[in-house]
């Protein structure tokens, strides 16, 4: 929690631009609602992950209560670096104050305008915002404006235009206003699984001078090296690829056993609820299980069950 960190000084923050300019395809787990906490972005950092960002956050809810302050937002001094927080927000102010909160404990801040979901467009918030280019550029300016640290980043996550020349111009001008760099989800607002448009990633690629990320179906490294080829982009962002295998980025083809005892220590040590630390396990095992084993396993109902379970099967 927030609150957990007095020294602020202490936090061993680190530039997440250092990363884009190393000349390597710098590799991020995405901000995933439940999934992408301290626990899981720990795990995913022992193999081979270079920046983490938090699940998506309300900024309003954020800045209005410390409630939302403490279950939204746990990082540590040492490990959890370099952090990105991601914020739904609509207004520039409201967005400030957020990243004013959080600035001390991380490296940087994510506005989300690529969320579909349906609640989320409708309170203005996520992928609505691709349509409010000047929205989006007031916003990156007032944290930039705001911020005195200048290495703190601003960065958008967006999905594509149908019309293409749309998401450059909104690329190009919250790149006038300062932003550090920007995801890019190669899907339409209506479109779920439908191939990505790996094209559309690589033309923005081409228009910016700014690093851009690929984001969108990327299920291992090999993947992750063919979606750089294919776009260019400085950077690969992957969700469900890493939930299914957290070890991924480190080159393995599926989840490693020494990769499922990681996730049950550090799961223990950090008190995760029962629900995300079996979650993640049957994402986990999906690929290394029988169907049968599955139906044994999805319905276990407590830590000390999934513990037998995986002692008596895996000897873990």
């Amino acid at each position: 929690m927030i609150g957990d960190i007095v020294e602020t000084e202490e936090c061993h923050l680190k530039d997440p631009m250092d990363l884009f300019h190393s000349g390597q395809v710098v590799k991020i787990c995405a901000p995933m609602v439940r999934y992408s906490k301290l626990a899981f972005r720990t795990l995913v950092r022992k193999y081979s992950c270079d920046l983490c960002y938090t699940p998506m956050i309300v900024a309003a809810d954020f800045v209005r209560s410390a409630k939302a302050r403490d279950s939204e937002f746990t990082t540590n001094k040492v490990g959890d670096h370099p952090l990105i927080v991601q914020f739904a927000a609509k207004e520039a102010q409201v967005l400030c104050d957020a990243a004013r909160i959080v600035c001390p404990f991380a490296e940087g801040i994510d506005l989300n305008c690529g969320c579909p979901q349906r609640w989320a467009m409708a309170e203005g918030y996520g992928a609505c915002l691709i349509n409010k280019p000047e929205l989006v550029k007031d916003m990156v300016r007032h944290v930039r404006n705001q911020i005195d640290n200048p290495k703190f980043t601003v960065s958008i996550k967006i999905r594509i235009h149908e019309d293409l020349k749309r998401t450059v111009d909104l690329c190009q001008k919250a790149a006038a206003a300062g932003v550090s760099w920007i995801t890019v989800h190669g899907r339409s607002i209506e479109e779920r699984h439908q191939p990505v448009h790996y094209d559309a990633i690589k033309i923005i690629k081409q228009s910016m001078s700014i690093p851009i990320v690929a984001n969108g179906d990327i299920k291992t490294l090999k993947d992750a090296e063919n979606v750089h080829h294919l776009t260019e982009a400085d950077g690969v962002m992957v969700a469900r690829g890493l939930l299914a295998n957290p070890a991924m980025f480190a080159g393995y083809e599926e989840t490693p056993f020494k990769c499922i005892q990681d996730w049950v220590d550090i799961a223990l040590e950090h008190g995760t609820p029962f629900t995300c630390f079996h979650h993640h396990l049957m994402y986990m095992m999906e690929r290394i299980t029988s169907k049968q084993e599955k139906k044994v396993f999805n319905v276990l109902s407590s830590t000390s069950a999934v513990l037998d379970y995986l002692n008596d099967h895996y000897g873990l």
